[in-house]
């Protein structure tokens, strides 16, 4: 039977369904986490899934959708997490960590990451240019002065691609649930740390 819903207000145009779409997304995740799917929402919209399905492919891609909507509030709360910190490879390691703890706590942005939901296909997304301006701003928000450290735009490129594949690397195998943020952290120095350090000296 056919679905009228959106609240007996139907949007004028695309870009508001896919707003009210992702809002309804949001408080769907908030309801039901990992289980969240593209019925739940049509559900939560009153519509039916095809009307959905007219916006969004399944429900990776809504999710995903979302995602990208709450990276601007994670960049933040890195940014808060990283301020202060000016020696390239302790900011690069607090970086992975900080973001490491993000994608396992978050609702939005981390929700594709878990173990029920993880993906060859997702986790490759990583290297997409999508990842790589992810990285980038993290970068950018950074207290360091890379240019004075010297770093030029070649040696950026390169943290970015380590950042990118060290993330990848992590989330397809953590490593066991029972290591501490120190353990992770002192891991993380001894790969990606020490890679960053020895980049100015190997010029």
């Amino acid at each position: 039977m056919r679905t009228h819903g959106w609240g007996g207000q139907v949007p004028v145009n695309d870009a508001e369904a896919r707003a009210r779409i992702l809002e309804a997304t949001r408080t769907t995740i908030d309801r039901r986490g990992a289980a969240t799917s593209l019925a739940d929402v049509a559900r939560e919209l009153g519509v039916t899934r095809q009307t959905v399905y007219r916006y969004y492919a399944g429900t990776d891609e809504l999710l995903a959708a979302t995602a990208v909507v709450a990276v601007d509030a994670l960049l933040d709360r890195m940014a808060a997490r990283l301020r202060g910190i000016d020696a390239p490879d302790v900011a690069v390691v607090e970086g992975l960590t900080g973001v490491l703890a993000e994608l396992r706590d978050d609702d939005y942005v981390g929700l594709l990451l878990r173990a029920d939901r993880v993906s060859a296909p997702i986790v490759g997304e990583f290297t997409s240019e999508l990842g790589r301006n992810f990285a980038r701003s993290i970068i950018d928000r950074m207290d360091v002065d890379w240019s004075a450290r010297g770093y030029g735009d070649d040696d950026l490129e390169v943290i970015i691609e380590i950042v990118l594949r060290t993330l990848q690397s992590m989330v397809l195998d953590p490593g066991g649930s029972q290591r501490s943020v120190d353990d992770v952290r002192g891991f993380l120095d001894a790969w990606a740390g020490a890679a960053v350090r020895a980049m100015p000296a190997g010029r």
